[in-house]
């Protein structure tokens, strides 16, 4: 296909520096929001010690950690965003869409287990933004879709996996910690992903908020392509087996696709790609790749990392 996606610091900074300079129209961007163990500051976890190569590639020292390092501050010089929404795989809802309005000091919600315990006394201090949240909402009741804001007050709905209650999730704060630090200034508003997990549904939720580019306003999506718990071995590249390999090159191909409507059906057959269920027994960690899609379809993207089972991708450069 087109040149190899950047795989080393010293690539992806570059390709970071290259994003070009528009406020007046932000990118959307996919990222790999990694687990808790890129917050891990103890010896191994019995978790990582289990699964070999797990920590030393999403851990706290690997390559996730690294690039989210360089991510965050990157999107805050170029964008100067007045605000973040972010959508993670780790808050769905079916038929309605929720959106935080949480106010000022923002409730965390540590939806993991099994994790040391100072990974349950992490911070990450944010606000809201009422006023944008009921906005986002106005624009999914003109898309003809059920929304409303959801506060503190009330759980927020499901993860996938019984955590339901208030907060942002663990696929938000983890990452921005090392994006932004553990205290962030700018409003962060979260939305719910589409539960039917169809790759229509969820680009139509990117669709929805297109518009917020032109607002100075920030569109992150983070998942991971590549997320099976019944098989550690897949999370790193020297011990993942050949048809993780083989759906991680399909989904750089697909990504790299250059006209926009043959792009949408390659991603979109990515779930019909042998790997793809030895890579995602559920779709929660690959959908968010179409909402990022969605929220700029017309337009050329770059890819800012290539490396396995955790790419980043700006789309509408």
């Amino acid at each position: 296909m087109s040149n190899l996606p950047p795989s080393n610091q010293t690539e992806w900074r570059a390709a970071l520096d290259s994003l070009p300079s528009t406020p007046d129209k932000i990118p959307a961007f996919f990222f790999a929001h990694g687990s808790p163990m890129l917050a891990s500051t103890g010896p191994p976890t019995r978790l990582a010690s289990s699964r070999s190569g797990f920590e030393s590639y999403m851990g706290p020292n690997g390559p996730l950690a690294n690039f989210l390092k360089d991510f965050g501050p990157a999107l805050l010089a170029k964008y100067q965003p007045k605000a973040v929404v972010v959508f993670s795989a780790h808050w769905e809802t079916r038929s309605e869409r929720l959106v935080t309005d949480y106010g000022s000091d923002q409730p965390l919600l540590m939806d993991y287990y099994g994790f040391p315990p100072e990974s349950y006394q992490l911070k990450f201090k944010s606000r809201g933004d009422k006023a944008l949240a009921e906005q986002i909402v106005g624009l999914y009741k003109d898309a003809g879709q059920l929304a409303r804001t959801t506060t503190k007050l009330e759980p927020r709905g499901s993860d996938g996996r019984g955590y339901e209650g208030p907060g942002l999730d663990h696929g938000v704060f983890i990452p921005f910690r090392l994006m932004f630090g553990e205290e962030f200034d700018i409003p962060v508003v979260q939305v719910s992903i589409d539960a039917s997990m169809t790759p229509e549904s969820n680009w139509k939720l990117g669709q929805v908020v297109k518009s917020l580019r032109e607002e100075n306003v920030l569109i992150l999506s983070g998942g991971l392509p590549i997320h099976n718990l019944r098989d550690f071995s897949s999370f790193n590249p020297n011990t993942a087996q050949p048809i993780h390999h083989s759906f991680h090159k399909a989904t750089i191909d697909a990504l790299q696709v250059p006209d926009p409507q043959d792009r949408k059906k390659a991603l979109y057959d990515l779930t019909k790609h042998a790997g793809f269920r030895p890579c995602n027994p559920r779709e929660e960690h690959f959908v968010p790749l179409y909402i990022a899609a969605g929220a700029a379809e017309d337009e050329s993207l770059r890819i800012l990392n290539g490396l396995y089972g955790i790419p980043t991708v700006a789309f509408g450069v």
